[in-house]
């Protein structure tokens, strides 16, 4: 019988794929929106969001296990100070995937990824 596969697996081995994903992650969590092709933001979009849960969640455990997966102190000291407070009213869907067009190169299909809370206070402020 047909498993669904639930990780997309972007073509890398798995120490690779969980180094790219934490990497991105640390990467949004700093700069809150970032453009990659739309199938790393595809993949990146289940991990943020389980971050945030841990983030929301709070405690010494979470910050923990937060660390496990971001392996960067700042990262997680940002994501429980700043974007986990900014989404404790939202049930989920703390990001939005933006489709941008083709990257010129190679015809990639690129996209943003930014937090929904914080693109919204950053339009405000423009």
């Amino acid at each position: 019988m047909r498993k669904r596969q639930k990780t997309l697996k972007l073509k890398r081995s798995v120490a690779h794929r969980k180094s790219m994903m934490a990497n991105q992650a640390c990467s949004l969590i700093e700069h809150k929106r970032i453009r990659t092709t739309l199938g790393k933001a595809k993949a990146l979009r289940p991990f943020a969001e389980k971050l945030v849960t841990l983030g929301k969640r709070g405690g010494v455990h979470s910050r923990r296990v937060a660390r496990t997966y971001l392996r960067n102190d700042q990262g997680v000291k940002d994501l429980f100070d700043e974007i986990a407070p900014a989404c404790k009213d939202r049930q989920g869907g703390y990001t939005r995937i933006v489709k941008l067009g083709m990257r010129a190169s190679d015809a990639a299909p690129m996209a943003l990824i930014e937090w929904v809370d914080f693109a919204d206070r950053e339009d405000d402020a423009e």
